[in-house]
């Protein structure tokens, strides 16, 4: 088989996997080729949080295991192929030379048993430090149940690892997936976190969920989320709509992926690492799904329409952080300039603030934007769920980045 048509196997089989991010990497350039450390790799997210700015592949699709959501799984009928490790070396140099990557992503299917695929992944890695000398980003996708010197080695290779928890409970892991246990994927984040330094891992692990294959509630899919974030220390939790490729009584019979549930997920992600909300700010069991029209934190404002409005020019930090349209960088803003002068909501919208959502929940000077006496909680989310229709027709469909489509 021709190398070409290995790569376009081989980087169409791991599209489903979206857990590959490229911050917090500070590895320097030493002599060689690629650079992480400040502006040695270039960034480039979907809106959904996938990274396009690396050479996403696996190693092989073909694999022991036969996990009913995978397209990869054993029992499908589909063209396998197998990487060396010197071929993945060759085309990463040289479509970093070429400038169309700035880093690599590399996880495989699970050949013979754990350990020996990782001792091929750690191959590849080993020909791109040591013989190419290429010191730019690398993630790769530990294997569970691969022994600790296996993930030593491979940890002290690459910036970043992920080991897929795949579904939100070990239930329906041993449903879907009886070959993979949970425990074993813990195990490998323990030991990250446990080890993790300049040398080892220093840009972090994170792990990818598929959602919708399962019929756990995004209560439940939260809860693991907060955890794993409280308790492994994960940089990342990447969702992945569940994409029905297979056909199996044990799957749900959907024609197409639950995209806006995964992106409510991400923005409740958000509001927990860096708006300081909890999941029980978000979800109960009295109401354990995300509202599709709205996102999670106008919902939240709707549920708490008491709290509001709030006054810009007095609130806390933490205050400003809860009101729909303020995000980190124009809280931080408003602290700011609200200490040399008095603000006005043209000054708000020159600091990122979006008006279209946040006038019906605060005030400015004692200001309101909008007649207030018309406001109730029917209305608003009327006028937000529009709003947010309007802006996802507007968007342009993101599709997975390909390196054969030239059009």
């Amino acid at each position: 088989m021709e190398l070409k048509e290995k790569l376009q196997i081989l980087s169409d089989s791991a599209k489903y996997d979206a857990s590959c991010s490229s911050s917090g990497s500070t590895r320097k350039n030493n002599g060689g080729f690629g650079n992480t450390h400040y502006a040695g790799i270039c960034h480039s997210f979907s809106s959904d949080g996938r990274c396009i700015s690396l050479l996403k592949i696996l190693l092989t699709n073909a694999c022991i295991y036969d996990c009913k959501y995978c397209p990869n799984r054993r029992s499908n009928n589909i063209k396998r192929a197998i990487f060396t490790p010197e071929e993945i070396a060759y085309i990463t140099i040289n479509f970093y030379k070429r400038n169309y990557i700035e880093g690599l992503f590399l996880s495989s299917g699970i050949i013979k048993n754990p350990d020996y695929t990782m001792s091929l992944l750690i191959e590849t890695i080993t020909l791109l430090r040591n013989k190419y000398h290429f010191n730019g980003y690398i993630h790769a996708k530990a294997i569970p149940g691969a022994s600790e010197s296996m993930l030593k080695k491979l940890g002290s290779l690459t910036d970043r690892l992920s080991a897929n928890i795949e579904l939100p409970t070990n239930e329906s892991l041993k449903l879907l997936a009886p070959n993979k246990k949970e425990n074993e994927v813990f195990k490998i984040m323990n030991y990250i976190k446990t080890n993790r330094n300049k040398s080892f891992v220093p840009a972090g692990q994170s792990t990818q969920m598929i959602i919708g294959a399962s019929k756990e509630t995004d209560l439940e899919i939260m809860q693991k989320s907060e955890s794993m974030y409280n308790n492994q220390k994960l940089k990342r939790v990447y969702y992945s709509a569940y994409v029905p490729v297979n056909k199996d009584s044990l799957l749900p019979s959907i024609t197409i992926p639950p995209l806006k549930r995964e992106n409510r997920l991400y923005q409740a992600d958000w509001l927990l690492r860096y708006y300081n909300f909890k999941v029980e700010d978000l979800l109960d069991k009295e109401n354990p799904n995300f509202n599709i029209l709205i996102d999670p934190k106008a919902s939240w404002a709707l549920n708490h329409l008491n709290e509001f409005p709030k006054e810009v020019s007095s609130c806390s930090y933490n205050d400003l952080l809860k009101i729909p349209g303020i995000g980190v960088i124009s809280a931080k803003r408003i602290i700011k300039s609200r200490k040399h002068f008095k603000l006005t909501f043209q000054d708000l919208k020159k600091m990122g603030v979006v008006l279209k959502r946040a006038k019906y929940f605060i005030t400015c000077g004692n200001k309101f934007y909008i007649d207030y006496s018309y406001l109730n909680k029917h209305f608003i989310e009327t006028n937000l769920s529009i709003e947010d229709k309007i802006v996802n027709i507007n968007k342009e469909e993101v599709k997975q980045l390909s390196l054969f489509n030239y059009e």
